[in-house]
């Protein structure tokens, strides 16, 4: 049982994870933009040609603002939950409404934040888990929305867990960490040459196998079996619904990699054990 002290801690680190969930809403929308725009003034300089000055466009700036009307967003109306809720789900100047998206991926990761500060208290392993399920959660919502894997993330993702397994933050072991990332990247490279070769078409992306990587560096190998038979399970009963509900998207694919975050994710909510459990190991 959690002493008051504990759940002052878990509580605090969860409001600190709202603020953070606001803004993983602007990783998440801004990210992939400045990929393209970094690939469009690639492509432009290889093609010999000046690429077009343009305003500066990062993480940072500009300032957020509506979609709809352009209208500069004010601090007071970007308080995670709060502002949504006082704004009626509505852009204050032009009334255009707001996806209900924004509060509730800032109400997933101040969740999931107080869980791992629950679990783990606010030290070295907890804060370690709440950078990944971060990051676990931006990379689901990029690829659903874009199907790219920014490496960017996916990298530093895979690299914290090696390094947390080698601090003895997480309890995998650092052997155990390093072949788990191995395996994991090796499986699903050998599953989409095999695909490739087989039909002449790619399944996945290497985003995929980086990701995978990274939840076997995390977790270590022996969970990579649990985690990817959950993913492939509920990404073919989604896949199979999209299609009779004719929610596929051109070329009639769903992006895997929002279902290995959602299986590492439950691996972090239900553990180990009972994730190996599940699948009679």
């Amino acid at each position: 049982m959690l002493s008051g002290v504990q759940w002052l801690d878990a509580s605090l680190v969860g409001l600190l994870g709202l603020l953070f969930g606001s803004f993983l809403n602007v990783v998440v929308y801004r990210l992939p933009k400045m990929m393209e725009r970094q690939w469009a003034a690639e492509c432009a300089e290889l093609s010999g040609k000046e690429s077009p000055e343009s305003p500066p466009f990062n993480l940072m700036v500009p300032r957020s603002r509506c979609p709809h009307c352009g209208h500069a967003i004010r601090w007071f109306e970007n308080i995670p939950i709060a502002s949504y809720l006082v704004l009626g789900g509505k852009c204050s100047a032009c009334k255009a409404g707001i996806s209900p998206r924004y509060p509730v991926v800032e109400l997933a990761t101040g969740a999931l934040f107080f869980w791992c500060a629950w679990q783990w208290g606010v030290g070295a392993t907890g804060l370690a888990w709440c950078a990944f399920s971060a990051m676990l959660l931006a990379l689901a919502l990029i690829d659903w929305d874009t199907t790219l894997l920014p490496d960017d993330i996916t990298l530093p993702l895979l690299w914290l867990g090696l390094i947390a397994a080698a601090l003895q933050w997480t309890t995998v072991p650092l052997s155990t960490s390093l072949w788990g990332a191995v395996a994991g990247y090796l499986s699903l490279w050998t599953i989409y040459w095999a695909f490739k070769l087989v039909t002449g078409k790619e399944g996945m992306g290497y985003g995929d196998f980086k990701l995978f990587a990274a939840l076997g560096a995390w977790f270590g190998w022996p969970l990579l079996i649990p985690m990817i038979l959950l993913a492939s399970v509920i990404g073919a009963i989604v896949g199979i619904g999209m299609k009779f509900t004719s929610g596929l998207r051109e070329g009639g694919y769903v992006p895997f990699g929002p279902f290995l975050a959602g299986a590492g994710l439950t691996a972090l909510l239900l553990g180990p054990q009972v994730m190996r459990q599940a699948v009679g190991l």
